[in-house]
């Protein structure tokens, strides 16, 4: 079960998700998280890109509707993505896949590293909007060499979702904790 920490963490992501803001996910939330991602240059540019990035989200939506149970009206609420978030740790390549097509849509150079600029559009995109993102960037970028690499950043990644200890860097990976409140 989420701790409270993991609720709170969450409750913004939640907040991006929820496109219609009616306090629930459904299918067409996900459509529209995968085509705010697809309006990014490189995804927007790269259609195998474009075409992963769809696959990924509404993959995310099918394992979230089949986790509330059988039928296609699904609606979920928080208690139903946490459910989903609990299950993490054994959808290990399902994480992986996410990992990599995100980092492959902020990479807009293409050197094989997310810059900080990079990194902080990767929080626009979640967010759907411009988020303060103050000094995350140096609490993840742990060796300091200005870049995220794509082992650096699966790592984050997987553990801004499972992680329940409020001091590790991966719980700022999109954005700092709070970034959703207004």
């Amino acid at each position: 079960m989420a701790s409270e920490f993991q609720r709170n963490k969450l409750r913004a992501m939640f907040d991006a998700f929820d496109a219609d803001g009616d306090g629930y996910l459904e299918r067409q939330d996900f459509e529209a998280l995968a085509a705010r991602w697809c309006r990014m240059p490189r995804v927007a540019g790269e259609p195998e890109l474009a075409w992963r990035m769809e696959n990924v989200m509404l993959g995310w939506w099918g394992h979230l509707a089949a986790a509330v149970g059988p039928g296609g009206d699904a609606r979920i609420d928080m208690d139903g993505l946490l459910g989903v978030v609990d299950r993490l740790p054994a959808m290990r390549a399902e994480t992986m896949a996410t990992a990599d097509v995100m980092f492959d849509a902020v990479d807009d150079n293409r050197d094989g590293r997310i810059s900080r600029t990079e990194h902080r559009r990767l929080i626009d995109a979640w967010h759907g909007r411009p988020v303060d993102t103050a000094d995350v960037f140096d609490h993840l970028d742990q060796d300091g060499d200005g870049y995220l690499s794509r082992s650096e950043f699966a790592f984050l990644w997987t553990q801004f979702w499972t992680s329940d200890n409020p001091g590790d860097p991966g719980n700022l990976m999109c954005g700092p904790l709070g970034a959703g409140e207004a």
